[in-house]
């Protein structure tokens, strides 16, 4: 028995798959220009979900994306608040069972932070260790925000005064990628349009068939 598809549920089912946001991996790199620099990350969640926060520059490794991240960065603090800008969680060292240690100080001070979020948009935050936030609102800001080489070291220095460099690598796992409002995906625009180009072309047979 042939299996037949219905043109419209086709089309039906490639607009659901277009507009449905996925989950995804989002990998970042860069550095700091100056040791309290502070960088901010929003994201969004579209279902109940854990959520993962992860470093890699201290140590060194392979991060979400494939790519290989030198060691010899910052000590890294993540924290993470919601749509009111309120902390709801943060962590400065992730500890020698879920990180690498670093070749030269032997220090698992990588990041590695999973947390159960509902729907909504949050913002991460990643700065250099000892640069917490002033209070538990987002928008007091941090204590050395702003300040060029005024941290508890001068510069890039661990608290075991190991001199360190600025580069940050930062992976947001399980989050979701919505489109732009109104704007679908290059990716959507091509299903949407093979859908259509596939009912018109069968249109025209049906068409053709009856005027024969």
């Amino acid at each position: 028995m042939k299996l037949t598809i219905k043109p419209i549920a086709l089309l039906l089912a490639l607009c659901a798959c277009v507009s449905s946001a996925s989950a995804a991996n989002i990998s970042y790199t860069g550095e700091f220009a100056y040791d309290n620099e502070v960088k901010l990350f929003q994201f969004t969640v579209d279902t109940l979900s854990t959520v993962g926060l992860r470093t890699w520059s201290y140590a060194g490794g392979i991060n979400a994306a494939g790519e290989t991240i030198a060691r010899g960065g910052f000590d890294p603090i993540v924290a993470l608040f919601n749509s009111a800008g309120q902390l709801i969680g943060e962590q400065d060292d992730g500890g020698c069972r879920t990180v690498a240690a670093d070749a030269l100080t032997r220090q698992c001070w990588d990041i590695d932070y999973s947390i159960e979020l509902a729907p909504g948009t949050y913002t991460a935050s990643l700065q250099q260790y000892n640069n917490y936030h002033v209070s538990s609102n987002l928008a007091d800001g941090f204590y050395y925000q702003d300040e060029q080489y005024r941290n508890f070291r001068n510069g890039f220095v661990d608290e075991m005064d190991f001199k360190r460099n600025g580069s940050w690598a930062f992976d947001l796992l399980n989050v979701s990628l919505p489109a732009p409002a109104d704007v679908p995906e290059p990716g959507s625009i091509w299903l949407v349009g093979a859908a259509l180009a596939g009912l018109t072309a069968m249109r025209r047979r049906t068409a053709g068939r009856s005027r024969a």
